[in-house]
């Protein structure tokens, strides 16, 4: 998906994550894996709070990558508009995992629909209340992925999203 809204992104890519929270090293791990296929590289930028911002931001500036990916956590979802701020400055297209980023200026969020995930956490607590011992009930996977895509930001980056990704955008904010 990377490659087909950014064509020219050909070498490298920052991944900003937290891997001092649940499940991010997985996830660091899957974008670092599937990187060489489309011929990118990853480089990690690390941040555990909000005093690491800073150095992360430089880190990104001295290293010069392509695109971001931000790998969303709380703490980087309470400093979003400070990283989409920081992404427009730099002129870098910047890819989220939650809407929330792209709502606050982001330019492209692509990841499970929170609202959905909430329900299906409300469905488990219903069995459990009713019983149903946790240890029994199946784990899941997401099932539904929104693509959401802000025009306002493309156009301050000088980006035109190719047809293809505009008509499986799950919604397009003008």
């Amino acid at each position: 998906l990377l490659k087909e809204m950014f064509p020219k992104v050909s070498h490298a890519m920052a991944v900003l994550w937290n891997p001092d929270y649940v499940g991010m090293r997985a996830r660091f791990e899957q974008a670092r894996v599937a990187a060489p296929a489309v011929g990118l590289t990853v480089r990690s930028v690390e941040v555990r709070d909000t005093r690491d911002l800073d150095a992360a931001f430089a880190t990104i500036i001295h290293e010069h990558p392509e695109a971001l990916l931000l790998l969303v956590d709380p703490l980087t979802l309470s400093q979003r508009s400070r990283i989409v701020e920081f992404a427009a400055e730099q002129r870098l297209p910047a890819i989220y995992e939650t809407r929330d980023f792209v709502d606050v200026g982001g330019l492209i969020s692509y990841g499970p629909n929170g609202l959905e995930l909430f329900r299906r956490a409300a469905t488990y607590v219903d069995k459990i209340l009713k019983g149903a011992k946790p240890a029994d009930l199946p784990i899941e996977q997401p099932t539904k992925f929104e693509l959401v895509i802000n025009m306002k930001a493309a156009k301050a980056l000088g980006i035109k999203f190719p047809d293809s990704i505009l008509l499986r955008a799950d919604a397009v904010i003008e």
